[in-house]
């Protein structure tokens, strides 16, 4: 019986996603769906339709759609990209879009396509800018002297899945010599934002046939982390995002696709009495060809200078052009005792857990640490951060001498050593705490100017944003939070909700909240935030039965406590809080 023959054909294939659509989604789901709805019937679906394009298929964040010519493909990107700027570039985390085109042959099956000629769209896709299209050799053959765009050669590339590499180009907004032949894009989109480097460090692997070295690899991989989230150049995951995928083998294409990075740097540690090796190699997700790797092998006393030379690498591989204010930051470090800094690595490592027993193992191995060496500033800040977490979830006994000591730590790790962002970060909160929301802010915008990509620095100024009366502020600082963070902790999602409430949202801060309820249901502020939410919208079945589970999980929930901690400015926003609960005929 003889073969079926596959159908194939030539087509100019467009491949388009949403930049950064997790964080999107998590800061706004329903928001975020409706207005890609919008913009898919207002501006993306009659553009296609006027280009004679056909949309094979969509995806949550993005589409694949079939031209005939690579000339109406082209202009048809250009006329959506205009177009969605002018229309989303006012809200609230602006959706971007990536676009890849690529002419080739397809295989045809029903109403899909396959083949190199789609996975080669796909690929370009990845290379473009933010709001920026890229497109194949074949395509600017086509398309040259045909639209009104300059197309610039971006060099070749080497792509997953291809055997050779492939020559790419980018359209770049710029004068243009005629008009455009499509109404939507009477516009000229703003050229793009040159986009950052990006970078993840994945957590470096223990070599060392020592389960209990863990915390040594671990916090050699968040020093450097620490390091290069000073460089404002680039952007950098955070650790609680980048240190979720230690476990098992892991592709680096598809981590760096999850959190929205183009560079991954991944490696191990082996330590083995008084020497340690550490190896690291920087990988071009996009190739998955390393940019750059070293071996270091030195004493246990260098492991400073090993961290220091592996982050010069990193700026020389990737071509960063550092301000005198980032070269002085990366080269201001004091000398540490070599066994202080193996107890700050393992206090640090507890501090992040979190919880009780972990606070007071934390402040036992950082107080040997400052035993050994005084003007640790970065331990000091963490034994404050502790005593901060003691004093919000109730740990303590005397919560006020709880907040009096975090705050004297903190400003005595700032006093050792003003360029620690980590200290900044701790003094923000305890401010916040101490209803100095002021001097909150000030000092978490210091911790950011340090570390511009501190995500618990955004977190605490979104903090005091919410707790000032700026819940607007505070929403836009959460999503920049949440592109740092793409795994963050569902508490930023509480926060996120509160914001919402603040600005009489309430469905917003409900759908936020549910999320996070999702995540944690024993959180007991999130239930009670749920059915406050649903006491101001006369839902109050659901309000009742939210503030039944918050007192079955906390039977000692109180509200008097709630609003003694709480450092709201304004006392009336933690009143609107109760007066949802009292609509629902909650007594309290």
């Amino acid at each position: 019986m003889a073969e079926e023959r596959l159908q194939r054909r030539l087509a100019a294939i467009l491949s388009a996603d949403v930049v950064g659509y997790s964080g999107l989604m998590a800061g706004d789901e329903a928001g975020t769906l409706a207005r890609l709805k919008a913009l898919r019937g207002e501006i993306i679906d009659p553009a296609i339709a006027r280009h004679a394009g056909r949309i094979v298929k969509l995806m949550g964040d993005g589409a694949l759609v079939e031209f005939a010519s690579a000339v109406d493909a082209v202009t048809c990107a250009i006329a959506i990209q205009a177009a969605v700027v002018e229309r989303d570039a006012g809200s609230r985390g602006a959706i971007q879009f990536r676009v890849g085109i690529n002419v080739g042959d397809v295989i045809v099956d029903g109403d899909d396509i396959y083949g190199d000629g789609v996975n080669i769209a796909a690929r370009i896709e990845a290379l473009a800018e933010p709001g920026g299209i890229c497109i194949s050799r074949a395509a600017a053959d086509q398309v040259r002297d045909k639209v009104p765009f300059r197309i610039e050669s971006r060099g070749e590339h080497i792509v997953k899945g291809m055997a050779r590499p492939i020559e790419v180009f980018r359209v770049v907004a710029g004068e243009r010599d005629a008009p455009v032949p499509d109404a939507a894009a009477a516009h000229q989109p703003a050229p793009a934002a040159a986009a950052k480097q990006s970078i993840a460090v994945l957590a470096f692997t223990n070599m060392s046939g020592d389960a209990d070295q863990e915390y040594f690899s671990d916090g050699i991989s968040e020093d450097i982390i620490t390091d290069l989230s000073k460089l404002s150049e680039l952007h950098v995951i955070a650790r609680n995002s980048s240190f979720v995928y230690k476990s098992g083998a892991v592709s680096i294409p598809e981590v760096a696709k999850a959190l929205g990075v183009r560079h991954v740097l991944e490696g191990s540690v082996r330590r083995a009495g008084d020497r340690v090796r550490v190896t690291a190699q920087l990988i071009d997700a996009t190739t998955g060809g390393h940019v750059w790797a070293d071996r270091y092998d030195r004493s246990l006393t260098d492991i400073f200078a090993v961290q220091d030379e592996l982050t010069r690498e990193i700026v020389a591989a990737l071509k960063l052009k550092l301000t005198v204010e980032e070269k002085g930051r990366l080269e201001h470090k004091r000398a540490v005792d070599i066994e202080a800094y193996n107890l700050f690595l393992r206090g640090r490592e507890h501090a992040w857990q979190h919880t009780r027993t972990a606070n007071i193992s934390a402040r036992a191995l950082l107080e040997r640490a400052i035993a050994i060496d005084p003007g640790y500033a970065a331990a000091h800040a963490i034994i404050a951060f502790t005593h901060m977490n003691d004093h919000v979830n109730g740990w303590g006994g005397d919560l006020d001498r709880l907040l009096h000591t975090s705050l004297e730590i903190a400003q005595r790790a700032v006093g050792m050593d003003g360029e620690d962002s980590l200290a900044h970060f701790a003094m923000s909160l305890a401010y916040s705490w101490s209803r100095d929301l002021d001097r909150a802010i000030e000092e978490a915008r210091r911790c950011i100017a340090l570390n511009p990509n501190s995500a618990e620095g955004h977190l605490a100024l979104a903090h005091a944003q919410i707790f000032i009366g700026q819940p607007v502020e505070a929403i836009d600082t959460i999503e920049t939070y949440f592109r740092l963070d793409p795994h963050y902790p569902d508490l930023a999602l509480h926060f996120l909700a509160e914001a919402h409430f603040s600005l009489g949202e309430f469905e917003r801060a409900i759908a936020v909240t549910r999320r996070r309820l999702e995540r944690n249901p024993g959180s007991v502020m999130s239930n009670a935030l749920l059915a406050a939410c649903c006491g101001h919208l006369g839902r109050f079945d659901e309000a009742r039965a939210a503030w039944a589970e918050a007192l079955r999980i906390d039977p000692g929930y109180s509200i008097e406590r709630r609003r003694r901690i709480l450092p709201f400015r304004d006392p009336a926003e933690f009143e609107r809080r109760v007066e949802g609960l009292r609509k629902a005929g909650i007594p309290v």
